[in-house]
């Protein structure tokens, strides 16, 4: 993406964009996201990177919502999606939302804000979402491999694909901070955990063997830092220490471009805290539909007929 159509969207966004046409539209998504992150505190890390996922491919659009129908190929299908959660948080956000303002506030929008809100609840910054995004009519299955980061990626093949939205190492890194919220299934660490791997820890590997056996357990869960239901620093500290739980964890402090934000973030929560919110307003302007393009979907997990 070149930067000067990231700069048109920006233009076409605000931060005030419902406040005349559904002034409650923010406080209901609130109440609606507090409400589901109380009752499983895992949902902060699914509505994170359920933003993440939408914005990344094709843009931020809500696109990845969208199950399966005769004109449409999911892209909840995907390998990178299949885990991803928090789908019916989304879908409960807009039903209260369509009985107050029907046909106002977009899908895109309430994913956007969900994050924002998901990350205060759990502790982490807050920040001003800019607002006007509209839904997609279509999905794009066929993008999703491309466009997201695949747990096994090397440090280069990850600066190249934020490169490509616009987003810098250092907000690659600070958004890989959002791994400091929720868990993992084994499948996506075996293979680090079970290798001779000179970086990583020896006793966090052994620990974690007993969670993630050689065969088996793929769905096992294990924590992505050592409180993965705050928001805080302590995945820097873990990579780090060589206790980054994915490779992609691990390999922004291997000896590349990357090792001295991580080493920074990992001594002031403060400087990581401001480049994530930075970096989620950023990632948040990826190509959004506004005015005319697309449509305001009544229901997130399908088009409008």
């Amino acid at each position: 993406m070149c930067t000067a159509a990231i700069q048109r969207s920006e233009a076409q966004l605000s931060t005030n964009f419902y406040a005349k046409s559904c002034p409650n539209a923010l406080p209901a998504i609130r109440t609606s996201i507090r409400a589901a992150i109380a009752k499983d505190p895992r949902m902060s890390a699914a509505l994170i990177r359920l933003h993440f996922h939408d914005c990344f491919v094709h843009g931020c659009d809500a696109s990845n919502l969208l199950n399966n129908s005769q004109t449409i190929k999911s892209e909840k299908d995907s390998l990178p999606n299949v885990s991803t959660r928090g789908h019916q948080v989304i879908d409960a956000a807009k039903a209260q939302l369509e009985a107050i303002c029907p046909d106002v506030v977009s899908c895109a929008d309430i994913l956007a804000v969900a994050a924002r809100d998901a990350s205060a609840f759990a502790g982490g910054p807050s920040w001003d979402v800019k607002l006007g995004r509209r839904d997609s009519t279509a999905a794009f299955p066929d993008e999703v491999m491309g466009n997201l980061p695949f747990f096994k990626s090397d440090l280069q093949i990850l600066i190249d694909l934020f490169n490509r939205k616009g987003l810098s190492p250092r907000d690659m890194v600070a958004l890989s901070g959002a791994h400091t919220l929720g868990l993992a299934q084994c499948f996506s660490f075996r293979e680090r955990i079970h290798s001779n791997n000179a970086n990583i820890d020896p006793g966090f590997a052994s620990a974690l063997r007993r969670r993630c056996p050689a065969v088996g357990g793929d769905s096992n869960l294990a924590p992505m830092d050592m409180t993965p239901d705050k928001f805080d620093n302590n995945y820097f500290t873990n990579i780090v220490q060589r206790k980054g739980l994915l490779k992609t964890d691990q390999v922004l402090f291997s000896g590349g471009v990357t090792d001295s934000i991580v080493m920074e973030y990992s001594q002031s929560p403060s400087r990581f805290s401001a480049d994530f919110a930075a970096a989620m307003i950023k990632m948040g302007d990826l190509q959004p539909l506004t005015r005319s393009a697309g449509q305001i979907r009544k229901i997130c997990n399908a088009v409008n007929k």
